[in-house]
């Protein structure tokens, strides 16, 4: 079935569609073996993967990489890559090259922030055939114009402007919708106003489907948590303690243990000799 046939059949049959981020070889294969719909390589692979303030300092040939290696690792699951900075305002050459960077490394699609002055770019890959997944609401890349990571659409008229956003990616032939930090009503405005699916990140209950970070899900980030995620797992400390049992077991000289130590063939050979003698 087609990437879009899919979510297509998933808004209309009321299955909620899941999707969680990864960026590496090793989480891609875990998460291959989950339930998970989909994996979104996206631009915040720039904070949780290498420890910037913001979206902004992602690098197209840098999410090429990740895409390389979580396709290598997922290759049952549908991957969506982002767009990263201004990967898609120099030009609609330069945006498709970059989208054929992204393609080429493994994606499936392409997650691309904002409709206004992105019309030609989605255009020109409808017409290309390829899958393209809208982004509204707050928009990470555009954050230095909204004040930062604020939720979007809290009066009548910004949400008015979301959903106007949303309509106008799904007449540029966008396949689904990501919408991320608004109020839960305005999510459920846009996905009633969409016939593709709306994804929520912060979005509320009644959109088509949810997105997490997957360092967020696990708990492995301690020192931001949006009010929108939930973590399923308080894995910075999972981690933190096998790490000092490690340690400790290095202290006490419990390992390596039998277990973990090479035993030489040799010597029990030599042995047996100078038994005979």
């Amino acid at each position: 079935m087609y990437l879009h046939d899919y979510f297509r059949n998933c808004k209309q049959s009321g299955k909620k569609i899941t999707i969680v981020t990864s960026y590496d070889y090793y989480t891609a294969k875990i998460v291959n073996n989950t339930k998970v719909d989909g994996i979104l390589v996206g631009d915040c692979s720039s904070m949780v993967m290498h420890g910037e303030t913001n979206t902004v300092f992602s690098d197209i040939h840098v999410l090429a990489h990740h895409v390389k290696w979580v396709a290598k690792g997922a290759p049952s699951k549908f991957l969506i890559a982002s767009m990263p900075f201004l990967s898609t305002k120099k030009g609609v050459d330069s945006a498709i090259e970059n989208v054929e960077i992204l393609m080429k490394a493994g994606a499936q699609a392409v997650k691309m922030e904002g409709a206004d002055g992105n019309e030609k770019v989605f255009e020109t890959l409808t017409v290309a055939g390829i899958p393209v997944v809208g982004h509204v609401g707050l928009m990470p890349s555009m954050h230095y114009m909204t004040g930062g990571f604020k939720v979007q659409g809290k009066t009548e008229e910004d949400a008015k402007r979301i959903v106007e956003q949303a309509r106008k990616m799904q007449d540029l032939g966008c396949i689904a919708a990501v919408l991320e930090a608004v109020p839960e009503n305005v999510g459920k405005m846009v996905a009633e106003a969409l016939e593709i699916p709306v994804i929520g990140v912060g979005a509320g209950l009644h959109v088509d489907g949810q997105a997490l970070v997957l360092q967020d899900l696990l708990g492995l980030i301690t020192d931001f948590k949006p009010k929108f995620v939930h973590t399923y797992l308080n894995g910075a400390d999972l981690f933190s303690n096998a790490i000092n049992e490690f340690v400790n077991d290095v202290h006490t000289l419990h390992f390596p243990g039998k277990d973990e130590c090479y035993h030489s063939y040799v010597h029990k050979v030599l042995m047996h000799k100078d038994d005979r003698n």
